[in-house]
C-alpha cells in the first residue's frame, strides 16, 4: 500500500532574490491563477508572487464559492463562460481537487420589473449559448419546494430566472491548487512579506518595494491585491476608480443535507446555499460605506438572516454559527479592470468586485497571455483601464451584487 502513496510539496522556501521577469502582488486567487498560467501557458517561471500574509487571507477566503456565468452584458457574458468551461476540468489541469459541484442556480424575483431584468437576461444568456431559463411560480416550487411562493406573506415570488450551470467551488482548494501547480513549475511564492510602493524611474515601473525598504526588480509587475489596489497605484502617482466596500456573509451549524444549489432573491438581495459539511451559507449585497475593515456586524446576521427566512423558512429554526467580511474593490461600473495601466509596465487586475473568483481561471489566462505576448486577448480588452477615461464603460451593477 504504502508504494500507491505520493508525497505533494504545496510550496518551496525560497530566498527572495533582487529581480524577476514577473512581480504578481497579492496572493489570493488571481495572483496565483496569472502565475500558474504565465509558467504553464508561456514557459515564463521566472515569476515570484508576493503576500503580505498567508496564501488565501484575502478576499479569496472570504467569498462564497458561487461560480457561474449568467451576467447581464455582451461583454461579460463571453468572458464568465469561458471561465466557467476552464472551471469544469480545473481540477484535473491543476492535479489538485477543488471540489468543484455543478448545483444549479435559481433567482426568485419578487416584483415586475425584477422578472422583466431576468427575462432580458434570459435572452442574452442564450445568445451567447449559457443556459438560463425563465420559471413559473408553479415551476419554481417544482424545482425547489422549499421556496415559500408568498415571500413571507410580504413579497409572493412572480417568478425566477434558472441558470441550471450555477456551480461551486472550494475557495481554499482553489488557492491551493493554483500555489501548487505554480510551485511545481518553478514559480516563487512568498508569504509574510509586505508590499509596500511601486519602483518607478524614468517613467516605467521597474519594481517592487517591500517592508524594511528592499526592491525588487522586474520586467512587469502586476497588482492583484483586490481593495488595496488603489493604494499601491498611489505610491506611482496613479488614482483609480476604486472604493472598497464590506461585503458580509455568515454559516449555520451543520445539519443534514436539504438543499442543492444557490436560492437567492433579485428583490431582498439575498443567497443561500448548502455547504459540503453541511452548513446553511447567506451572503447579502455589499454595504454601501466604504471599509478596510473586515469586521462583521450583528446588523448584519439580523438582517441576511429575515431575508433568508422569508424565501426558505425551514431555515428559522437554524442556529448561526460564524461570521465574517470580505472587501470588494468596486468600479464606476461595477466590472473589472483586466489590463496595462498608463504606467509602463505596470498591469491591474483589480475592480473585480463580487466576481473575482468566478472569473479567475479566465482572469489569469488572459491576463497572462497580455503579459506574456503583449496582445490584450479580446475577451478582456473591454476591461481595460483606459475604458473610463475613453468613457466605454461596462455598467453591470446588477450582476455585482449593488443597488
Amino acid at each position: 500500500m504504502s508504494g500507491l502513496l505520493r508525497r505533494r510539496t504545496f510550496l518551496r522556501p525560497r530566498e527572495l532574490r533582487g529581480g524577476y521577469d514577473v512581480v504578481i502582488v497579492g496572493g489570493g486567487v488571481n495572483g496565483l491563477s496569472l502565475a500558474y498560467n504565465l509558467a504553464a501557458h508561456h514557459g515564463i517561471r521566472d515569476v515570484a508572487v508576493l503576500e503580505r500574509a498567508y496564501l488565501g487571507a484575502g478576499a479569496s477566503g472570504r467569498n462564497t464559492q458561487v461560480v457561474r456565468a449568467n451576467y447581464n452584458t455582451p461583454e461579460t457574458v463571453p468572458l464568465y463562460a469561458r471561465s466557467l468551461e476552464l472551471w469544469r476540468t480545473l481540477s484535473q489541469e491543476l492535479d489538485f481537487n477543488v471540489q468543484f459541484s455543478t448545483q444549479g442556480e435559481l433567482d426568485l424575483c419578487h416584483t415586475a420589473d425584477a422578472l422583466e431584468v431576468e427575462r432580458d437576461k434570459a435572452l442574452l444568456n442564450r445568445a451567447f449559448g449559457v443556459a438560463t431559463e425563465i420559471l413559473t411560480v408553479e415551476e419554481v416550487v417544482r424545482l425547489q419546494p422549499l421556496v415559500d411562493p408568498s415571500g413571507g406573506g410580504e413579497l409572493p415570488v412572480l417568478g425566477a430566472s434558472y441558470h441550471p450551470p450555477g456551480s461551486f467551488a472550494r475557495h481554499d482548494s482553489v488557492v491551493w491548487g493554483y500555489a501548487s501547480a505554480a510551485t511545481r513549475l518553478g514559480v516563487a511564492i512568498h508569504e509574510e512579506l509586505r508590499v509596500v510602493g511601486l519602483d518607478v524611474r524614468d517613467g516605467r515601473c521597474r519594481g517592487v518595494v517591500v517592508e524594511g525598504g528592499r526592491t525588487v526588480e522586474a520586467d512587469a509587475v502586476v497588482l492583484a491585491v483586490a481593495g488595496w489596489t488603489s493604494e499601491l497605484a498611489s505610491t506611482a502617482g496613479l488614482a483609480l476608480p476604486i472604493t472598497t466596500h464590506p461585503l458580509q456573509a455568515f454559516v449555520t451549524e451543520p445539519y443534514a443535507h436539504v438543499l442543492d444549489g444557490l436560492v437567492s432573491s433579485m428583490d431582498l438581495y439575498v443567497y443561500v446555499s448548502q455547504t459540503a459539511r453541511g452548513e446553511l451559507l447567506v451572503g447579502a449585497e455589499i454595504l454601501p460605506y466604504t471599509t478596510y475593515s473586515t469586521r462583521s456586524t450583528f446588523g448584519f446576521l439580523a438582517e441576511a438572516s429575515r431575508r433568508a427566512i422569508q424565501i426558505l423558512p425551514f431555515m428559522a429554526r437554524a442556529r448561526a454559527m460564524r461570521q465574517w467580511a470580505g472587501l470588494c474593490d468596486m468600479t464606476p461600473d461595477s466590472s473589472p479592470i483586466l489590463g496595462a495601466s498608463e504606467l509602463d509596465g505596470l498591469y491591474l487586475m483589480a475592480g473585480m468586485g463580487t466576481w473575482g473568483f468566478k472569473g479567475a481561471p479566465i482572469f489569469g489566462r488572459s491576463m497572462a497571455e497580455l503579459v506574456a505576448t503583449g496582445r490584450t486577448p479580446a475577451l478582456i480588452a473591454p476591461f481595460a483601464p483606459g475604458r473610463f477615461a475613453a468613457d466605454r464603460m461596462v455598467p453591470d451593477a446588477a450582476s455585482a451584487g449593488t443597488h
